[in-house]
Order: C-alpha cells, then sequence, then structure tokens
C-alpha cells in the first residue's frame, strides 16, 4: 500500500483475502474516486440515500477533508491490488459534541465477509479516543446489512422511523466494543496491527 491512508489495522476476511484500513486523507483522493465508482447503483443509494451518479467537486472537497477529531475518516484497502473496497466515517455533532452520525460504504464484491462490521469497529474505537460516546445514523429501513454491523457495536435504539428510514442511535462502550465479534486485535509490529474478521455474515 503507497503512502497516504496510514497503516493502522490488517483485516484478514472469511475468504481469506486481506485488507489494510489507515485514516484517509486529501492525497487518497484518486484511490477514494476509484473505488465509490466500483459500487452498484444500489450500495451507492443505501449510502447517500438519493441517486448519485458523480460526486461533485464540493462533495469530495467534503468527503476527503478530514480533520481527524470532528470528522473522521477509515478508508480500506485490498492488500494485494491496493484498491479501495470500503470506507467509514463519523462526524461529530455540534450542538451535542458527545455524538457523531456515523456511515459506511463496502464495495459490492467485498461484502458479506466481516468487513463492514471490523471496519465499524475501528471507528468507534477511534470515537471513543475523541470522546464520542453515541453513533447516529439515518438508514433505509430495508438496509439489514448496515443495522447489523451498527446492533454489533453496543446498545442500540431507534430515535424515530417514517417507515423508509430509520435513525437509531448506538450507544458506545468505554471499552471492549465489539467483544462479543471472534475477531481478536493484536500488534504486529511497525504501528500495525491485526484484526480477523468475525464469523457473522455482514
Amino acid at each position: 500500500m503507497e503512502s497516504g491512508a496510514a497503516i493502522t489495522t490488517r483485516v484478514s476476511l472469511r475468504d481469506g483475502r486481506t485488507v489494510l484500513i489507515g485514516t484517509l486523507h486529501p492525497s487518497d483522493r484518486d484511490r477514494y474516486v476509484s473505488g465509490i465508482g466500483r459500487a452498484s447503483a444500489d450500495s451507492i443509494y443505501k449510502r447517500f440515500m438519493t441517486p448519485v451518479t458523480r460526486l461533485t467537486t464540493t462533495q469530495l472537497a467534503y468527503l476527503l477533508g478530514v480533520d481527524h477529531r470532528d470528522h473522521e475518516a477509515l478508508l480500506a484497502v485490498d492488500e494485494v491490488s491496493g484498491e479501495a473496497v470500503a470506507v467509514g466515517r463519523f462526524v461529530r455533532s455540534a450542538e451535542a459534541p458527545e455524538v457523531a452520525e456515523a456511515a459506511v460504504l463496502v464495495i459490492d464484491d467485498w461484502q458479506g465477509l466481516g468487513l463492514g462490521k471490523a471496519l465499524c469497529r475501528l471507528l468507534a474505537q477511534r470515537a471513543r479516543e475523541l470522546g464520542i460516546e453515541r453513533f447516529e445514523a439515518n438508514v433505509l429501513t430495508d438496509n439489514r446489512a448496515m443495522l447489523a454491523v451498527l446492533r454489533s457495536l453496543g446498545e442500540m435504539r431507534t430515535l424515530s422511523t417514517d417507515g423508509t428510514t430509520v435513525i437509531v442511535e448506538v450507544t458506545l462502550p468505554e471499552s471492549g466494543i465489539g467483544e462479543h465479534m471472534t475477531g481478536v486485535l493484536r500488534s504486529v509490529g511497525d504501528g500495525a496491527y491485526e484484526l480477523e474478521a468475525d464469523a457473522d455474515t455482514d
């Protein structure tokens, strides 16, 4: 993996493939755009909840303009090809700094391997380091995979729903986020960590 997203975690997925997950930086622009471009219209719709054919310059500036405190994003890259395969982010609420809105996108042919849960777990750990206690997410009601990912982090409750979308809140434990996952996070040297994805279907 080239310089850009700093390597923080190596995740072994259930099909034997491995991804490297690190913080997203502006230098990852081309990799990020290429990854988004390989996602299906359905996956893009579930992430942004609106049809998106191409990200505008303004949207890209926002999505890449993370400050690693109030706006954090983690990029998952295929260890073999170097291509971006997933991204997760949270944005802290200005009104309630202990709360952040979270979202995850996993490219279609990398779904169902535990990557979404592993990415969310690392995102939640980062949020806790920054004093964030709860995640909120606005999710399509039929997006069962994302709801399962959020539920894997901690206690989840519904704040509101209109039948099509649901706003949920997840309380992030102070420690042991996702301990019920079978994966074990361990240091492998050079500032990197390794995580084996859990055996669930998400």
